[in-house]
């Protein structure tokens, strides 16, 4: 029992660091294909797109299988929203941001989700907040300090520690004056993140009204598939940008569709449900951590002490954060087990009352 309990603990961190793993790798490979003249619009409805046909198959042999709760139209309201939020906003935003800029400001401003997300959820009570509980203030210490560390990250570079084989010591350096458009590309990436955060939460209230991971991953990419295909379809009216080109274009689709779109929205759904908005918005600092590791080992880039005592300040905010829900989740295992001593205690203490009364009289 103990070490199934530690494998159900510790599988939300590994699925959610490899998200963190696949975001970093789409969101280079699409900066890729930009580059190589790929619209951005075009990008996002066609790796949505593919997603959604490869989830259609897996959508019916589960609904076939499985007697899941009957869709309302209530629901399917909720369903249309999370794909206005997801896809229409948050990935259109982010890309548009990322064609403007760079991976590297979008991964920066990305660590203003855990901040919003942790605002949003206190304010529709998804998270209690208590200043005199101790595990409140791990948790709003916890998400400062991994904010901090990522920007740490960002801002410092210090000096080189391990030398890289690059020619270069600043790759995709975070501003640079060759990109002149990186005010609006910065705008888009900030509405990204207060998109992404309210998704989170709305995501997380939905999960739990209606548990089937499943129907909301599907409908959710459906909707938001076709809501993309509508926008774009009014920006993007050249025809020749809808021809997708093999090499980059094709590669930058197909690894999205399977990791941006089924891979990454179903494990999200199914984090939300488990461990709440919070637990999935602190990973984001950790894409920092992750683009400098793959960076030093497949980039050849340098890693400086500034990166080194970022990831360890990450690190620090990552284990304050899980220390605080930890205790919360005691706090309540001990009120659900103390009405049950209460009880058995009672009829007790009854009886020692009744006993003290017929004394007197």
């Amino acid at each position: 029992m103990g070490m199934q309990s530690c494998l159900k603990d510790a599988l939300p961190f590994a699925v959610m660091v490899m998200v963190e793993c696949a975001e970093i790798g789409m969101v280079t490979m699409s900066k890729a294909a930009m580059n190589n003249g790929m619209s951005n619009f075009v990008f996002v409805v066609y790796y949505n797109a593919l997603g959604t046909l490869i989830l259609l198959p897996y959508y019916i042999f589960h609904s076939c299988r499985s007697s899941r709760p009957p869709l309302t139209f209530s629901l399917l309201c909720r369903f249309f929203v999370l794909g206005l939020l997801g896809i229409c906003l948050v990935q259109m935003f982010a890309f548009m941001g990322i064609s403007y800029s760079s991976p590297t400001l979008a991964a920066a401003l990305g660590n203003l989700i855990p901040a919003f997300t942790f605002l949003l959820a206190i304010i529709f009570r998804m998270e209690k907040f208590d200043l005199q509980r101790s595990s409140s203030q791990a948790k709003a210490l916890g998400t400062i300090v991994a904010i901090s560390g990522a920007f740490m990250i960002t801002f410092y570079k210090g000096p080189p520690i391990l030398l890289g084989t690059s020619s270069s010591n600043s790759h995709h350096p975070l501003v640079s004056s060759q990109q002149s458009n990186w005010v609006l590309g910065g705008l888009f990436i900030a509405i990204t993140c207060v998109a992404s955060s309210t998704w989170n939460i709305f995501q997380a209230a939905t999960v739990k009204e209606y548990p089937e991971e499943t129907t909301i991953v599907f409908f959710y990419c459906c909707f938001g598939t076709i809501q993309c295909a509508i926008v774009s379809l009014i920006v993007e009216r050249n025809p020749s940008a809808w021809m997708l080109q093999p090499g980059i274009e094709m590669t930058a689709t197909l690894f999205s569709a399977i990791f941006g779109c089924v891979f990454r929205s179903s494990v999200l759904t199914w984090c939300l449900h488990q461990k709440g908005p919070l637990f999935v918005a602190v990973f984001k600092p950790m894409g920092m951590v992750i683009a400098m590791i793959m960076g030093v080992m497949f980039l050849g880039d340098t890693l400086h002490l500034g990166s080194l005592i970022g990831a360890f300040i990450i690190a620090v905010g990552f284990y304050i954060v899980i220390w605080g829900q930890a205790k919360e989740k005691d706090m309540v295992m001990d009120k659900i087990c103390r009405p049950e001593s209460s009880t058995q205690n009672t009829p007790l203490l009854q009886d020692s009352v009744v006993e003290d009364n017929r004394i007197n009289l």
